[in-house]
């Protein structure tokens, strides 16, 4: 089937979502850093300065360098581009700052560590980037504050289920952007490091945070599911996969919707929360809302935000 590239809408506000300029340039990089761990200059730019020159973003970080603030890890992979993380220092800096409250700060102590975690988190923020970009050219509302990843829930039995970001999107339209449409999402980015069983898995996972109900303490009675303390509407599934040829990224794909076809309980759970799936590469090239995800529960490609 052919992909339909989203569009932007006609009257799409005049200026685009963009970190706020009361916030110095510095103040944003800490939040940055602290929220996402790790970024290289590029995706600092785009994220937070797209308007002004890369040079502008890289001065900034050199001088969080000098202050003992940040650090940085080479990529010999790529370019030897520099990918930039917090000082322990810096992780307490910020750790009480009002978006980050309630945030670990997980504070990366060397370059080597740095390096052990850097494909993953770059990757996901890579998909961070495509909405970002989309949201840009639509008018909506997506910032670099509005996906947080490494979020956990407890699903019963002294587990838990990790999401690799959470994303707070919000569609806007209208002459002035009156009409407000706040979406969710749980999105798993997956480089095919994993089993194909072990991805589909993930899906049984978010479908016992679903069904999950804490027992009640004391006298008090249950308050329905614990997912209700954080969401008004358990928020949608999203994979993004590469790192694979199109014939691996299919099958791994059509191992998920047999989950969501087979599993008793991902069923139910398929019934009331949209899922879907992407390649990464088409979500980049063709826009995070145009027709390249596939509905897990069936039915033909569509954006994310219509699954």
């Amino acid at each position: 089937m052919p992909v339909t590239t989203a569009q932007t809408p006609q009257e799409a506000p005049a200026e685009a979502f963009t970190p706020s300029p009361v916030e110095s340039l510095a103040h944003q990089l800490l939040a940055t850093l602290a929220q996402h761990r790790m970024a290289t200059t590029a995706q600092l730019h785009v994220l937070l300065r797209p308007d002004r020159t890369r040079q502008s973003v890289s001065q900034q970080l050199n001088m969080l360098r000098r202050e003992g603030l940040v650090d940085f890890a080479v990529l010999p992979q790529a370019y030897r581009s520099r990918v930039w993380y917090l000082t322990p220092k810096a992780a307490r800096l910020t750790r009480d700052w009002p978006a980050l409250r309630g945030r670990p700060p997980y504070p990366i102590t060397s370059g080597t560590a740095a390096s052990l975690k850097t494909p993953h988190t770059l990757t996901v923020l890579r998909a961070h980037l495509a909405f970002v970009a989309d949201a840009r050219r639509r008018g909506d509302e997506h910032g670099h504050l509005d996906w947080t990843p490494e979020v956990f829930h407890l699903i019963g039995d002294g587990e838990r289920v990790v999401a690799d970001a959470v994303m707070h999107y919000t569609v806007t339209s209208g002459d002035d952007g009156e009409h407000r449409r706040k979406l969710r999402a749980f999105v798993e980015v997956d480089r095919t490091t994993m089993s194909s069983e072990r991805l589909a898995a993930k899906l049984i996972e978010y479908a016992r945070l679903w069904a999950y109900e804490p027992p009640a303490m004391g006298r008090r009675r249950a308050a329905g599911p614990g997912w209700l303390r954080w969401y008004p509407v358990f928020p949608r599934v999203l994979f993004v996969l590469t790192g694979a040829g199109r014939p691996a990224l299919r099958n791994r794909i059509s191992d998920l919707k047999a989950m969501v076809a087979q599993h008793p309980l991902v069923i139910d759970f398929a019934r009331n929360v949209r899922l879907g799936a992407a390649v990464l590469e088409d979500v980049e090239e063709h826009g995070a809302a145009a027709e390249v995800w596939v509905p897990l529960a069936g039915g033909g490609m569509r954006p994310w935000s219509e699954l």
